[in-house]
């Protein structure tokens, strides 16, 4: 396993639409390994894959807390099959927005398809605080940001913020 860079706003990558995966081969399969072992080591409770650079659909998480065991998911392919109606709002943070943080109103349960690790079709009811991560991460995959869901003078700021960082660090490298 490898650790993988993570991109972080404001970059074009993550704005753009990941491909859907044919098939769960050792390929893809060493794309979970890696980037699990690069969102715990972060740390993080969710990545997906174009947040490593790689436009495909591919997403992990777990949300097991300090002291409980690990609880990993990885999905390929994941989509919301059904949500409920009843929202709840989480303060979400991004591993691409380091140390930026909102509120985010998404459904409390949903229904997911994906194909596993071992590229079998799964269903799976999930909710609370691992359902706002996986819409959280299903978004990435559609280019979109948790600052997406606020509002404009927030993302603003936060965005602002990033690329005054991103300017700072490429003074640094010179």
């Amino acid at each position: 396993m490898a650790l993988l860079p993570i991109i972080t706003a404001p970059d074009p990558r993550l704005k753009l639409v990941a491909s859907r995966v044919d098939a769960v081969d050792d390929g893809v399969r060493r794309l979970m390994d890696d980037m699990l072992e690069t969102m715990y080591e972060a740390p993080g409770v969710g990545l997906a894959a174009p947040q490593v650079g790689v436009l495909k659909r591919v997403i992990v998480a777990d949300v097991a807390r300090s002291g409980e065991a690990p609880q990993p998911m990885l999905m390929a392919n994941p989509e919301i099959i059904e949500a409920s109606q009843e929202r709840v709002m989480f303060e979400e943070g991004c591993l691409s927005l380091p140390e930026h943080f909102a509120d985010v109103k998404r459904h409390e349960r949903i229904r997911i398809r994906y194909l596993d690790r071992e590229n079998e079709i799964r269903e799976q009811d999930v909710e609370g605080f691992l359902a706002t991560c996986v819409q959280h991460e299903i978004d990435h995959l559609d280019g979109v940001l948790f600052v997406d869901h606020i509002s404009g003078l927030k993302r603003g700021m936060i965005m602002r913020k990033l690329t005054k960082l991103k300017k700072q660090d490429v003074k640094a490298d010179a």
